[in-house]
């Protein structure tokens, strides 16, 4: 089945970091952007850079389970209103990593602008659950695709830049729509999870392998 909006797969939009011979099971990293910017991201691009050690710390928590893990890539720099461009990668994404893999079960690790991604992509039926990391999760956003699905949506309520008290919202009305939700507050980390950030790394990546582990 192929979920991708534009009906087939885009080997570009997929960044393979970590691949077993076969594969039974995939992390797909998401990182943030901006809510506007038609033009691709730069080629210094310091929200895809701050998701490698949350690669490195989830490709270590999952040696040995013959899991692939990759990051989404990007046409454009924003989410962009209603085009939702980062979605539409998203899902590019799991439309090639179904055509590398097969229908393997698939974890989305996003962080801002890609935990808004990733849980909108959550609807995927590879996808058996979200770890959002201090997500953009703006009044309103949907939730009924997410019945069944496992979600993590960790913040920082100090965070300036995305609002914990939507996140929280967020996991209310997923619940309400059968989806097992949990929202976990964060100590300190701000929007760029600097502050504590191994704190950061080590629970992303002990959720994503949880995840996976569960049936």
């Amino acid at each position: 089945m192929t979920f991708c909006r534009t009906g087939r797969a885009d080997p570009g939009a997929l960044l393979v970091r970590s691949a077993p011979a076969v594969p039974t099971a995939a992390v797909l990293v998401l990182h943030g952007g901006r809510a506007d910017g038609a033009g691709p991201p730069p080629a210094l691009n310091l929200p895809a850079l701050r998701m490698r050690p949350f690669v490195g710390a989830v490709t270590r928590a999952v040696r040995g389970r013959n899991v692939l893990v990759a990051e989404v890539r990007y046409r454009h720099r924003g989410w962009n209103g209603p085009r939702a461009d980062a979605v539409r990668d998203a899902e590019a994404a799991l439309a090639s990593l179904r055509e590398q893999a097969g229908p393997v079960p698939v974890v989305l690790l996003g962080h801002s602008m890609g935990g808004r991604a990733a849980l909108r992509a959550a609807g995927d039926p590879a996808v058996r659950g979200v770890v959002a990391l201090a997500p953009w999760c703006p009044a309103g956003e949907p939730v009924d695709h997410l019945g069944g699905r496992r979600l993590y949506l960790l913040h920082d309520e100090t965070d300036r830049v995305t609002s914990a008290r939507e996140s929280w919202d967020f996991v209310r009305r997923a619940r309400a729509a059968g989806a097992d939700a949990a929202g976990i507050p964060m100590s300190t980390g701000g929007h760029a999870m600097l502050r504590g950030a191994d704190l950061w790394h080590r629970r992303a990546a002990e959720l994503t392998a949880s995840l996976l582990a569960h049936g």
